[in-house]
């Protein structure tokens, strides 16, 4: 039994099986074709990937490069803290010993170690000063008695020279 449905081979239709089945795309290319299309879509981004890949590459060696010149810069301050934390005990250190660098403290008790001293030295001259005048009382009493055994002498040395003669 012929189909009717399926032109044959005809002579206004010049063209062969062949030639026909060749137009018609089979199962098989179908298939191959969508491989390949997938193929290329997968290349593309394995392509993609690749160039993110070298991308992130990229920021990772400009972060590292960032981070090297961050930890130099850290390093250098930590070295000029370090540095100006020498001069500084060297400058305490010299202010100390010029003196000029005592606390507010330190200079209240120097004055009042000095205010004591005053205070000895003032109670030391009162002392010395009431002694003075204890002496000059006891040489003023002492002279006075003085002359006045010099006067008992005197009428003494008369009442012998009179009980003599």
């Amino acid at each position: 039994m012929i189909n009717d449905n399926i032109p044959g081979p005809s002579s206004e239709n010049s063209q062969s099986v062949e030639e026909h089945l060749r137009v018609i795309p089979s199962e098989l290319e179908i298939i191959m074709q969508d491989f390949e299309r997938r193929n290329t879509e997968l290349e593309k981004k394995i392509e993609q990937m690749e160039e993110e890949k070298m991308n992130l590459r990229l920021d990772m060696d400009v972060q590292k490069l960032e981070a090297d010149k961050l930890r130099k810069g850290k390093n250098k301050a930590e070295e000029e803290l370090d540095s100006l934390k020498t001069d500084y005990k060297k400058l305490r250190l010299s202010m100390r010993t010029a003196e000029l660098g005592k606390t507010s403290e330190q200079w209240r008790e120097e004055i009042r170690e000095e205010r004591n001293k005053l205070g000895r030295w003032e109670r030391k001259f009162q002392e010395v000063q009431a002694r003075s005048k204890a002496l000059e009382k006891s040489l003023s009493e002492s002279q006075k008695e003085k002359g006045e055994l010099k006067d008992r002498v005197v009428e003494l040395e008369g009442s012998l020279r009179q009980h003599r003669s």
